[in-house]
């Protein structure tokens, strides 16, 4: 029992120092720092550098990884975050989305995507303190966490430079008027947040005595989740919030087993999300975010498509494989249509009713899990399946975000991205059902007229009208009067509740059936392939989904073809640079938001 209290302890030192970096940014950026998790990967990747390749002592290693981190994150916002200003609040928060993408896979490249081993750089000693065994890694932890929470402490209270970042955090506005350089404080205090996020990544590999590509990630959320425990705005309830995160996973690992543990982070940020948004020491004045959705929707220059231009386009399309025989082409179209399907199942939640979704692969993989588990197991026909699918996709969709549709802004985009990340890992734990990391195989072929639908040109076919249905029943809803309460609150939730349009319901109904639609493409991408596991299901489909989303318009129905055939077939077209297509998305991604935030077509 008290081991398992000890290494909680260490573990909550690390996520403290993470929240510590949460709390800073947003206080003074009012931002919610996606990028932060791979700032503690690349922390760990440059000690690891300093330690094995060049033989630097660990205690400099720590020194300069926080350096190098601190320098990342005054670059990042330097050129990535400050052009962003002025512009809607959502834009940042997409923009550090890009940016995690990019860095996470420059790591791989840089450093292979396998794990790295780390020699062991602290003596396994351990002190009996009053009858409990303490590890001295366990104790280095503790001290440098705590040591640097003091530190900040000091430097918060007792320079001037730290006057200057709380005034910032306080009012920006009032900082400005007062002569505070407001620009220059957002440097500093992402330097001071990426550089504890740096020391944060080396100290886990030096605890775990490796460093992995993906590690970020996790660690990233599972700060996040501490520092929304603690409270968004306090940097002290980020200290609390880590420990009592930390010690909460080593227990619930030890209870319910270490493949439980990633998930207890995600349902922690749920639960406070629904019932304690403002943490335990936040205030709740923080949660009143403008969702910031108006630089998106506003009106621009944009390409317009003209509806006889879509009906020549669909019919060339049909035709195409009575023209043209060449099956790997028809297969990536497939794979293509089929993620428009997710695309506009996003551009229904996103697009309508203005509500960022950061977790619709998670009901792409209800949808493909549903008529997988049906089909092979159960021997119901296909066609059965489908809109079982998408009827135990949108249910389930409605039901477990309602409760996150109390909050507004960023906060929504972050708890679809927990909600996501819980029904991965449910579809990876839950093993009687889903047959656990080994996903499930054989999966039958779609049927039609006692014909199994396998050739990549039939299957085309199949996706087409389907996809194209979608597209015609999301284009007759934004007409109707659903459509306009949708973009209502889009454009402005208060006024729209002075109308008796009420907003929370509305928001559910419209993720019901985006999540429908999603676990209708999820059913088809499972019949296609034959073969699906949790992997295929994870966040990073959803970022996918949400730069061809953004990519190609977010209120644009005709934009999310564009962007899931841009997405998905042009790096065919560039096999060589196979490995760098995630780069490429997040740099694409990065450049729709800075130039082209409408994307490339028009919408309602």
């Amino acid at each position: 029992m008290l081991d398992h209290l000890i290494n909680g302890l260490a573990l909550g030192n690390i996520y403290a120092l993470i929240a510590i970096g949460f709390a800073l940014i947003f206080g003074v950026a009012n931002l919610i720092n996606f990028a932060h998790g791979s700032l503690f990967t690349w922390g760990a990747y440059i000690g690891w550098t300093l330690i094995v390749v060049l033989g630097m002592p660990w205690y400099l290693a720590l020194v300069v990884a926080a350096l190098g981190c601190g320098l990342l994150g005054i670059l990042i916002e330097r050129l990535a975050l400050r052009p962003l200003a002025g512009g809607p609040p959502i834009a940042p928060l997409l923009s550090t989305v890009a940016l995690s993408v990019v860095l996470d896979q420059a790591v791989e490249r840089i450093w292979t995507p396998d794990p790295r081993s780390l020699p062991a750089q602290v003596p396994a000693l351990v002190f009996n303190v009053a009858g409990v065994r303490v590890g001295l890694p366990d104790l280095l932890i503790a001290a440098i966490g705590l040591t640097s929470a003091a530190v900040l402490w000091l430097f918060l209270t007792r320079t001037k430079l730290g006057w200057a970042v709380r005034a910032t955090a306080q009012d920006r506005d009032a900082a400005l008027q007062m002569g505070v350089d407001v620009d220059r404080i957002q440097a500093v205090t992402f330097g001071i947040a990426s550089g504890l996020g740096g020391v944060a990544g080396l100290l886990v590999g030096i605890y775990y005595n490796n460093v992995t590509p993906t590690m970020g990630f996790q660690a990233g959320l599972s700060g996040f989740s501490a520092a929304m425990l603690g409270g968004l705005t306090s940097v002290p309830g980020a200290v609390v919030g880590g420990l009592l995160l930390g010690v909460g996973e080593s227990f619930g690992a030890a209870y319910f087993g270490n493949t439980y543990r990633q998930m207890i982070s995600f349902v922690v940020l749920i639960l406070v999300l629904m019932f304690r948004p403002s943490g335990l020491f936040g205030e709740r004045s923080a949660l009143s975010i403008d969702p910031g959705f108006g630089g998106f929707f506003a009106t621009g220059r944009t390409f317009q498509i003209r509806p006889r231009w879509l009906i020549g386009i669909a019919v060339v399309a049909l035709l195409l494989p009575l023209i043209l025989d060449e099956p790997y082409l028809y297969r990536v179209f497939t794979v293509a249509l089929i993620f428009a399907i997710l695309a506009l199942s996003l551009t229904l939640v996103a697009g309508q009713a203005g509500q960022i979704s950061l977790g619709h692969a998670g009901f792409f993989g209800i949808g493909a899990y549903t008529s997988a588990i049906l089909t092979t197991f159960q021997g119901y026909s296909p066609w059965v399946t489908l809109p079982l699918a998408a009827l135990v996709a949108g249910l389930v969709g409605a039901f477990i975000t309602y409760p996150a549709l109390r909050v507004r802004g960023h906060y929504v985009a972050i708890a679809t991205l927990g909600i996501g990340q819980i029904v991965a890992f449910t579809l990876l734990n839950w093993e009687s059902v889903t047959n656990g990391p080994m996903g499930i195989t054989r999966i039958p072929a779609i049927s039609l007229f006692g014909f199994d639908i396998v050739r990549p040109s039939e299957f085309y076919w199949l996706a087409l009208v389907i996809a194209v249905a979608v597209a015609l029943l999301l284009w007759q809803l934004s007409r109707s009067h659903l459509g306009r309460s949708w973009r209502a609150i889009r454009e402005d939730e208060t006024a729209a509740l002075t109308v008796s349009i009420r907003a929370d319901h509305y928001k559910a109904l419209a993720f019901g059936l985006s999540a429908a639609i999603a676990g209708l493409g999820g059913a088809l991408i499972a019949h296609f392939y034959g073969y699906i596991s949790y992997d295929s299901f994870l966040a990073r489909e959803s970022i996918l989904t949400l730069t061809m989303v953004v990519l190609g318009g977010m209120s644009s129905i005709p934009g999310a073809f564009v962007g899931a055939l841009a997405l998905i077939g042009i790096p065919e077209l560039f096999r060589p640079l196979a490995d760098y297509r995630y780069i490429l998305y997040g740099i694409l991604l990065l450049l729709v938001i800075r130039y082209r935030p409408r994307g490339l077509i028009g919408g309602p």
